[in-house]
């Protein structure tokens, strides 16, 4: 199958330079908004989560892109193919910087929304998810798929680049062999950063920004090591000067 062509590559200038995607877990638009006024919007990208986006609608996203920051629209949408498709047109007309799907969707699904996307003069990037990082093995071993989570986040992510889309969100431990077999190109986003000093919290395939950033991963997923420290801004620019 064909990945994307130049002609369907996202469009526009970014005036963020940072591998760091700050995810607002908030439940309403009055504490995102508080969080995201101590963030410079130059030195980190926003992730809205279900939580945020149910309880607020598109109307948070409008509010943080006018405050200039670039958004990752993270709602996994995993439904049959049109209904996902137009789910990604509708984030596509938000402006986001990027939203993702599920993998366990399916080609016919991955590929209705390469199909859908790559007709606009503009879209965001597109990621699928392969295994949650929450997920450990013997969770994962109750769902029934008879392979190792690595095995599956490999299987899922060759058939997302195989689908035409940009990239998959996975966890930093998986990170090496991807890159080793899908390519520089192919964007790896990862969740479960964890700083050394951390509590692991809900997350169990976790790892820390340097290390993600060494075994491969282009974006890092950062929330509570920012959003709950004295001084998000700080705390952020203090990471960029560690992972350069």
């Amino acid at each position: 199958m064909p990945t994307i062509s130049s002609s369907t590559q996202p469009t526009g200038t970014s005036s963020v330079n940072s591998p760091i995607i700050v995810a607002l877990d908030y439940p309403t638009a009055h504490d995102a908004l508080a969080m995201a006024q101590r963030i410079d919007p130059t030195s980190a990208r926003l992730k809205i989560g279900k939580q945020l986006f149910v309880a607020e609608g598109p109307h948070i996203v409008e509010q943080l892109q006018k405050l200039g920051f670039e958004l990752f629209l993270d709602l996994k949408f995993h439904d049959i193919p049109n209904t996902v498709a137009q789910a990604c047109l509708s984030a596509a007309k938000l402006g986001v910087w990027m939203t993702n799907v599920h993998a366990l969707g399916g080609s016919p699904m991955l590929r209705a929304v390469y199909n859908a996307l790559s007709e606009l003069p503009q879209r965001p990037l597109v990621t699928a998810v392969t295994v949650l990082t929450s997920m450990d093995q013997p969770t994962f071993d109750t769902l029934g798929f008879n392979k190792t989570i690595e095995q599956a986040v490999f299987d899922l992510a060759t058939l997302t680049q195989q689908s035409g889309l940009d990239g998959v969100v996975c966890s930093a431990h998986e990170a090496p062999a991807l890159r080793a077999r899908l390519g520089d190109d192919f964007i790896l986003v990862t969740p479960g950063i964890r700083l050394a000093s951390d509590n692991t919290d809900d997350q169990h395939r976790i790892m820390t920004p340097q290390a993600a950033l060494a075994a491969g991963a282009d974006y890092l997923v950062i929330g509570r090591p920012i959003t709950q420290s004295k001084d998000p801004d700080k705390t952020i620019s203090s990471l960029r000067q560690q992972l350069t």
